[in-house]
């Protein structure tokens, strides 16, 4: 299981937020472009960035945004307002590693299926596509978290899975910067239910105790966020740990 730090944008500014919600902010003192580079130069190759304010159609941070990432030599996971096939293509295209998307996969009944036939020709970019699905009590939510879905949740993975995504990043939303601990349920209820996705953990990391908790089940990644700003869990010790684990990523 390989750990991948996560930088979340919000107005220009690196935050964390308490189960999704705007109001409940938590800002760094620190940029964009500093947070980035002390990833790099402490040894990581992955990183995780979330557009908040993408994820309400807000797109205001993009270029800024953009202009910093392809500066970087790391690879990126990159997520927020990612709502049409040309979007997801040209961010592949422009050497993003891999592109999350949520609320249009679940809104737009036809934007999966046209999303797989895009790029059922194109070597390797389906598996370069990472479905988010947010969850609260079990129901997804959308649009920043703020809107909640009717399709029920494993549904919703079979339907991915036909489509041949199998690459999820779960968030339960009720964990999310709270460092209360991960979603051990949830993840073995998808993983029992659907043993070939490749799960991406996110939500609730604390320590690394979590860490070790979270090794013990086929789980193939983990996002963390606040655990690394409040000192909890050092890079050095992110460094380590996927030393040991890049065949899983």
């Amino acid at each position: 299981m390989y750990i991948i730090p996560a930088i979340d944008i919000l107005d220009g500014k690196v935050v964390r937020l308490r189960e999704g919600d705007y109001n409940q902010k938590t800002e760094y003192d620190v940029s964009i472009a500093e947070m980035i580079e002390k990833y790099r130069s402490n040894g990581t190759d992955f990183i995780h960035i979330i557009d908040l304010n993408g994820a309400k159609g807000d797109f205001s941070n993009q270029k800024s945004l953009f202009e910093i990432i392809k500066k970087t030599e790391m690879k990126v996971q990159y997520g927020g307002g990612i709502r049409t096939i040309e979007q997801v293509t040209n961010l592949l295209d422009a050497g993003i590693h891999r592109v999350i998307v949520g609320t249009q996969a679940i809104t737009n009944p036809d934007f999966l299926q046209q999303l797989s036939e895009a790029f059922a020709k194109k070597d390797n970019y389906a598996n370069r596509i990472v479905i988010a699905i947010d969850v609260l009590d079990e129901v997804i939510k959308y649009s920043g978290w703020m809107e909640s879905s009717p399709i029920k949740l494993m549904d919703y993975v079979d339907k991915c899975l036909a489509l041949g995504f199998f690459r999820f990043l779960c968030t339960d939303i009720s964990k999310d910067g709270k460092l209360g601990g991960a979603a051990i349920e949830l993840y073995q209820k998808l993983l029992e239910h659907s043993p070939m996705i490749k799960l991406i953990a996110s939500g609730g990391v604390s320590s690394m105790d979590d860490i070790y908790e979270l090794a013990k089940y086929p789980i193939r990644s983990v996002v963390v966020g606040k655990a690394i700003y409040e000192d909890r869990i050092t890079i050095e010790q992110i460094k380590e740990w996927n030393l040991k684990a890049l065949s899983s990523i």
